[in-house]
């Protein structure tokens, strides 16, 4: 496995859009036509969508703010099962796309990437790419540069971007989706595209 840590893999299956200042009070305050919302339902679509075509287990999708263990505040989060539907070749590699999916699927609606909304995704990419791959700064920029380029690959064809569609709309309605209604939105984009 490349020396891929146990120990690091648990620190990405829950990726959260982070943020600092959005604490709304009242639930009436967040408006669906709120674009950092709209950026964020994206956002939280793309890692579950991601994570299901690469045999993850999505358990639930939220774009309801909240805090992570470190104290820092997040707008939405997508909890991913540590079990796989599927054998992967390169843990390491499907974990680092999850946590990039999200970048891309939001810059889908925002025009482009949200360095700072996903600070602590890419942190967390930076840090799986330094242990595992890149012995020095070039080579982890190319492997970023590779991962973006693949995660945009992955996303872009009508299925996934469809998938990714449906669960941020329904992510603005209901705020927090289930794993299951996250695999019937894929499967109803399948029909769709079909």
């Amino acid at each position: 496995m490349n020396g891929y840590d146990e120990k690091t893999k648990d620190c990405v299956l829950t990726m959260s859009h982070k943020k600092q200042q959005l604490k709304p009070t009242v639930k009436e305050t967040v408006i669906h036509s709120n674009p950092e919302l709209k950026a964020t339902a994206y956002h939280e679509a793309g890692h579950a969508v991601m994570a299901i075509l690469l045999g993850r287990m999505v358990e639930k999708v939220t774009i309801v703010p909240g805090q992570m263990h470190s104290g820092v505040s997040r707008l939405g989060a997508c909890k991913i099962q540590k079990s796989r539907r599927k054998a992967s070749q390169d843990p390491m590699e499907d974990d680092v796309l999850i946590l990039l999916a999200g970048m891309v699927a939001e810059s889908r609606v925002t025009g482009g990437y949200c360095l700072h909304g996903a600070s602590q995704d890419l942190l967390l990419v930076q840090q799986l790419l330094t242990l595992n791959r890149a012995t020095n700064e070039r080579q982890l920029q190319r492997l970023a540069k590779r991962m973006v380029d693949k995660t945009e690959n992955l996303l872009s064809s009508t299925e996934p971007t469809r998938a990714i569609e449906l669960i941020a709309n329904e992510l603005l309605e209901k705020e927090t989706i289930s794993g299951r209604a996250v695999r019937h939105f894929i499967e109803l984009a399948k029909q769709q595209c079909s």
